[in-house]
């Protein structure tokens, strides 16, 4: 902390040096209990002016004092000067090497002249001068521009380069409520946007945005641009505060806090504010699908993006730069000027439109996507659909989205965790994102496609003699994708030409999973087929080398939808993996982390029981014969090695959304063994596993628990009990009711797991569901 005689002071008495550390001390003590002098300024100036140079103040401490003296004159807003031309140039130099350099942790030695700033009352008294004329009814008290734009600057800059700066101005409600009344004047907006960002970004509760004065009209004053910076502000405000990886947080966490939140969290009532502003989604959507002048002509535009992020803090900082070159006709001497100051590699690149559109199509996906996935999901998808956001991103495709194959090996992030990725790859990922929130489990997704993709699916559903999807048939022709291609065969189309570890793979795979999940259609399976999908996955997983588990995770999901119920893609597999080598590499893969790869052997599980029912197709029972996937999994002890595994590496201390499937893949194997009548036989092949093991009671035992946790868990939800249903096509009245057999306190049942639990060995006061 800086003291009274700076950090290199020669005064070494004891007592000199005892005294100036504890008025520093006294300074902050009287900050926090609110009582006694609070500001540095309320020193006598001599004393200031004695220990400036000393302590490398730099008058900081002077130029505040007199700040204060004259803050209450009316004079004061009339005259900048001292802030602007002192304060201001002290203070920014600062934040600006704060941004350009490496990142460092904000302390004093790195940044003394923003924490003395603070340390004397600097950041108190902009606080103040800025609410001032909310406080009195005198219209000549009104602060001129150039002095509000200093004032939020500065704020800003030691929010930066100060610890707990930010901290102490979110714990204002009044002040951050108030910013929100400054983002009116289009001449302050940046500055206001900018810390407002910053500020909301520590702030512990999330901010109510309906407390905003009049949110609705001033939502509708912003030009495109402003709607676009102002959906960084948003994104906090309608995301669920983090609390860590989702898929790592455990189920029994989230069940706990839902019973203490039983009212809709402040992020959620965030999101019904903003879809009742008249005309807001449909404003995103035209800045989602704007286009981009393609007049750059510049052959260097992934080197020059990739150069600039690394210089630019933000998005608003990009603003302030597009200020200037827009303003060059007006001002070109001065444009001219300010460029030669800055060095050459940091002078505005030609591509900087195309820079600036991608960063603010970033800003605005987000939001969209976070709406789509909120409790009003069918609301937005109306709208979305309705303003024609999947046609105008198709025609973006190949100009803007995938205009370029930037490398991609960077680590996957959750919806919610900070990204440091270049704009390029930002920008891809939310909208691969939005597509996979989009399609998922709901009936817009053919909205993807084109007229004439649409034709092609009703054409394989007549071939295959089976009746049209209701969805397809209710599709609104006009709001679906125009040209050539539809964006789900463009995405295909790219997906192909990725490096086999890019974290794209991911990204991609997920988004065209999203639009087979929900009840299986072969029509949708046969439409992917065709286009090769099938083969590109499985060389993927076997022939590529890959090694992401990520990537690997979503190409076992993909496939598990694209194979399900499925005799030509059980065929087509057949025709690929047509050695016993590839046929092993692809085992090892799967075998290697089942929790990656259940849902895979979930879907050939669940294929091969409908199948062995179909004996009567003799397409079918070719299949059968000839297929190495079917023959294996038809195996007994192949089954029950699965189950094994499945219950054994999950327990309901450590169930989360991600390995949770585990759980309900070893289900989907004992309710097809229930139905055969095999349930007491897999049950006893458990209990033998466990006494060959030497661990009796474990693996039952564990297995006991976790169907307890399930019915606490699947019983109360109706979309996951919906999910279940519609993707294995068991209905879930038979999952409720196999969980209860298995449950059954008799102990004579043949199909309840106690009766294969030894006594001595049964957990009597075990807590099952962690309450």
């Amino acid at each position: 902390m800086a003291t009274l005689l700076g950090p290199e002071s020669p005064w070494m008495g004891g007592k000199k040096r005892s005294r100036n550390r504890n008025i520093v001390t006294r300074i902050r003590q009287n900050q926090i209990a609110g009582r006694g002098f609070s500001r540095g300024t309320q020193l006598p100036e001599a004393l200031l002016k004695e220990r400036d140079k000393r302590a490398k103040w730099h008058g900081i401490p002077i130029l505040l004092q007199e700040l204060y003296e004259s803050s209450h004159l009316i004079s004061l807003y009339t005259n900048c000067g001292v802030l602007k031309q002192e304060l201001s140039s002290l203070l920014s130099m600062e934040a600006m090497s704060f941004v350009t350099e490496d990142r460092k942790t904000a302390q004093e030695s790195t940044f003394p002249n923003t924490y003395t700033f603070d340390l004397f009352g600097g950041v108190d008294l902009l606080v103040e001068l800025l609410m001032r004329p909310t406080l009195t009814t005198l219209q000549k008290s009104k602060m001129n521009d150039d002095l509000m734009k200093d004032c939020l600057s500065v704020l800003y800059n030691c929010c930066i380069c100060t610890e707990g700066v930010t901290k102490s101005l979110a714990s204002r409600d009044d002040f951050v409520l108030f910013l929100f009344t400054l983002m009116t004047n289009k001449k302050t907006f940046l500055q206001t946007a900018t810390l407002i960002e910053d500020i909301l970004g520590v702030k512990k509760e999330v901010i109510q945005l309906e407390w905003i004065p009049n949110l609705s009209g001033l939502v509708q004053s912003f030009d495109q641009q402003q709607l676009a910076n102002f959906c960084r502000i948003l994104s906090v405000t309608i995301s669920e505060p983090d609390v860590g990886n989702d898929d790592k947080h455990t189920l029994l966490a989230k069940n706990a806090q839902q019973k203490r939140n039983t009212s809709p969290s402040r992020a959620e009532v965030n999101q019904v504010t903003l879809l009742n502003i008249p005309g807001f989604i449909e404003r995103l959507c035209k800045l989602a699908t704007r286009k981009v002048s393609e007049a750059t002509g510049t052959s260097n535009f992934l080197q020059e993006l990739e150069e600039w992020y690394t210089w630019l803090d933000n998005t608003l900082v990009l603003d302030a730069l597009m200020q200037i070159a827009t303003d060059e006709a007006e001002h070109s001497k001065m444009t001219i000027f300010t460029l030669a100051t800055i060095p050459l590699r940091h002078r505005l690149p030609q591509s900087m439109k195309m820079v600036h559109e991608i960063m603010y199509k970033v800003e605005v996906l987000y939001v969209l996507c976070v709406l789509l996935m909120g409790r009003q999901r069918n609301q937005v998808h109306k709208m979305l659909a309705e303003f024609r956001l999947i046609p105008g991103l198709n025609n973006l495709f190949e100009k803007l989205i995938w205009r370029k194959y930037t490398a991609s090996n960077h680590v996957v992030h959750g919806q919610h965790e900070n990204c440091d990725c270049s704009p390029e790859i930002s920008f891809k990922i939310q909208f691969l994102r939005l597509l996979q929130s989009f399609s998922d489990h709901h009936e817009n997704k053919y909205l993807l496609l084109n007229a004439q993709e649409l034709n092609e699916l009703s054409a394989i559903s007549l071939k295959a003699n089976i009746p049209e999807v209701e969805a397809l048939v209710n599709t609104d022709r006009s709001l679906v994708c125009d040209g050539k291609k539809g964006l789900l065969t463009r995405l295909l189309t790219v997906m192909k030409r990725e490096s086999p570890d890019s974290s794209f793979r991911f990204w991609q795979a997920r988004a065209v999973e999203s639009f087979l999940r929900g009840a299986t259609s072969y029509a949708d399976q046969m439409f992917l087929l065709k286009r090769g999908l099938l083969e590109h996955i499985l060389f993927c997983i076997i022939d590529s080398g890959c090694k992401s588990r990520d990537v690997l995770q979503s190409y076992f999901d993909l496939l598990g939808e694209l194979m399900k119920f499925n005799i030509d893609a059980f065929k087509r597999f057949n025709k690929y993996v047509n050695t016993e080598e590839k046929f092993q590499v692809f085992l090892t893969q799967i075998n290697s982390s089942l929790v990656d790869s259940n849902m895979l052997v979930r879907c050939i599980v669940l294929s091969l029981d409908r199948f062995e029912s179909q004996t009567e197709d003799v397409k079918v029972v070719e299949v059968l014969s000839e297929c190495c996937l079917l023959s294996y999994m038809a195996r007994v002890e192949n089954r029950l090695s699965f189950l094994f595994r499945l219950v054994n590496i999950i327990n309901v201390q450590t169930l989360t959304q991600e390995n949770v499937s585990c759980l309900n893949t070893s289900l989907v194997i004992l309710m097809l063994a229930r139905r055969r009548g095999k349930l007491p036989f897999y049950l006893n092949a458990l209990r033998e596993k466990e006494y060959a093991e030497k661990y009796p009671g474990c693996l039952l035992n564990n297995f006991n628990n976790l169907l307890h946790f399930w019915q606490h868990h699947y019983l109360n939800k109706d979309k996951d009990s919906t999910c279940l249903e519609n993707s294995s096509c068991i209905p879930f009245s038979f999952w409720k009711e196999t969980v209860s057999v298995l449950l059954g306190e008799d102990r004579t049942s043949p199909c309840a797991i106690i009766s294969y639990i030894d006594e001595p060995y049964m957990e009597l006061d075990r807590d099952r569901l962690g309450d």
